[in-house]
């Protein structure tokens, strides 16, 4: 039966790759042109909104919002755990109101067409090379000085194993909020890893189903301030993880 599952599993991430790719050759001139003038580019935020709902529909992933609390004002930082691709695909679409880029790896640039669509709105971080990761950073103060929100993976990658208990968090998010003095909105997707896992893992869960997300309260600047980066940091990963226990608490037993 695993093994029945996992064929269908590798069926479907196929059909995803094939929608995936047929809408981003179709907007590919749209985000190309983007690249040329910054004043387009929250203009062009819109543009993902569009695709990123055309993924939903064509992929078969409705979205619930469990919980929808008040967002702040923006520009403001979004932290999340992070599951599956999914996190980046259905974002805009959860969030079309509020334009923001997300400050991702920069391995991504290796792949041609994706490489476009990342480098249309979003910040590459060389993770590897502590100059270029600093740019990214101050690239991302820029951006946020402009009114773009900013999307953060806390953990930095998908975990491998243990899915969906999350790897530690990083500081990078907590330090820029307090460095900027903006809120912080903590997201958790509750479903998404089995939703569609990695594509890297052949035989992995891939299907298709509802997308839950919670969307937290927001850390105000007032509370930012007053707390270290470290009790930030661990103030969010006790909100993402509240409702991933509540929707798996048989994978959280020896956690």
């Amino acid at each position: 039966m695993q093994q029945i599952t996992g064929v269908f599993g590798l069926i479907w991430k196929l059909y995803i790759a094939i929608v995936f790719f047929f809408f981003a050759i179709l907007f590919y001139p749209l985000f190309w042109c983007l690249q040329l003038k910054a004043s387009w580019r929250k203009s062009g935020f819109q543009i993902f909104v569009v695709w990123s709902w055309l993924l939903r529909i064509f992929c078969f992933y409705p979205v619930r919002i469990k919980l929808n609390a008040p967002l702040p004002n923006a520009p403001f930082i979004i932290v999340s755990n992070h599951s599956s691709y999914l996190d980046i695909f259905l974002l805009p679409s959860i969030l079309p109101k509020h334009p923001f880029a997300f400050l991702g790896k920069a391995e991504i640039l290796k792949y041609p067409i994706v490489r476009t669509y990342f480098k249309a709105l979003n910040i590459p971080v060389y993770r590897k090379d502590k100059t270029k990761a600093g740019q990214a950073l101050m690239q991302a103060k820029k951006a946020m000085e402009d009114g773009w929100s900013i999307v953060i993976f806390p953990e930095a990658t998908i975990p491998e194993t243990n899915i969906p208990q999350m790897l530690p968090f990083k500081n990078g998010a907590f330090r820029l909020a307090k460095n900027l003095n903006v809120p912080i909105l903590p997201l958790t997707f509750t479903q998404n890893f089995h939703l569609f896992s990695d594509p890297t893992q052949w035989l992995g869960p891939a299907h298709p189903g509802v997308v839950e997300v919670y969307i937290n309260p927001y850390i105000s600047v007032e509370e930012i301030a007053a707390s270290s980066i470290e009790q930030l940091s661990e103030q969010c990963f006790e909100i993402i993880e509240a409702p991933l226990k509540a929707a798996h608490p048989q994978l959280f037993k020896n956690s």
